[in-house]
């Protein structure tokens, strides 16, 4: 049974819990798998509390995506002014890392597929978008950047997106693969990467520890019930309809997270 989260209300609580907790809108990683269920139980010492007035849908949609974009954002030390590029940027976590980006005072290139999700990204920071379906994308970018490159780069793309992607690194730059959605992850040359100085981080890089996951989560919650950050929920399905969310998600043409709602 798969479903790697839950957002909901705590209807029970076991003995010696204490009963404060019942009623209280919480979130809870559940791993790999558990989350297709109208109820589950949850330990006590997992269990993050959505802040008072938060949408719950919004909650669960920054349950997975906001740790992991704040892990990703945090290790890439963006600083003010550098040319940050993001593939896959009307994806649930590209959505995120624009406005992380552009909140740090980076110039943030969103690239994506289609009109819809390029207009997304600039709406939410993107300086400059450039649409990779299109064969001259990467000449865009470096047009932009001054043919230097972008100082950091997020593929969320992989396969020869993220290739091409991390072409676009400038010298001394910081490169971070923690997406496949075009396929597979991008098999970067490490050689090639230090012959240029170029940093690079995988999807290793955020897997945290329960501990960390639960500091990272309840920081996304905060962002945006300070409004720094707003997930995008393209499209909702019942429960009972959990079988005809996944071809949905893999046609590829729906803008930021996909929902299971009960």
């Amino acid at each position: 049974m798969p479903g790697g989260g839950v957002v909901g209300e705590v209807i029970s609580v076991g003995e010696g819990v204490d009963a404060g907790w019942k009623g209280r809108h919480v979130a809870i990683h559940t791993g790999i798998t558990g989350g297709y269920a109208e109820q589950i139980p949850a330990p006590i010492e997992r269990l993050i509390e959505v802040p008072f007035g938060m949408d719950l849908r919004e909650a669960a949609a920054l349950l997975h995506d906001g740790q992991t974009a704040l892990g990703l954002f945090e290790n890439a030390g963006i600083r003010k002014g550098e040319w940050v590029l993001a593939t896959a940027a009307g994806g649930g976590m590209g959505i995120l890392l624009v406005q992380l980006a552009h909140a740090a005072g980076a110039r943030v290139i969103g690239a994506a597929r289609g009109k819809g999700k390029l207009e997304l990204a600039r709406d939410l920071g993107a300086e400059i978008m450039v649409d990779y379906s299109e064969p001259d994308w990467a000449q865009h970018v470096r047009e932009a950047t001054g043919s230097k490159g972008a100082d950091v780069i997020f593929d969320g793309a992989g396969g020869e997106i993220g290739l091409g992607a991390f072409e676009l690194t400038a010298r001394g730059g910081r490169f971070s693969a923690h997406g496949a959605s075009s396929g597979g992850a991008a098999e970067i040359d490490s050689q090639e990467a230090q012959r240029r100085g170029v940093s690079v981080r995988g999807i290793k890089q955020v897997q945290f520890s329960p501990a960390e996951s639960k500091r990272l989560t309840e920081r996304a919650l905060s962002e945006a019930v300070a409004g720094r950050i707003k997930p995008v929920i393209g499209q909702t399905f019942t429960l009972e309809r959990a079988a005809d969310a996944h071809p949905a998600m893999e046609a590829r043409n729906v803008i930021g997270k996909t929902l299971l709602i009960v």
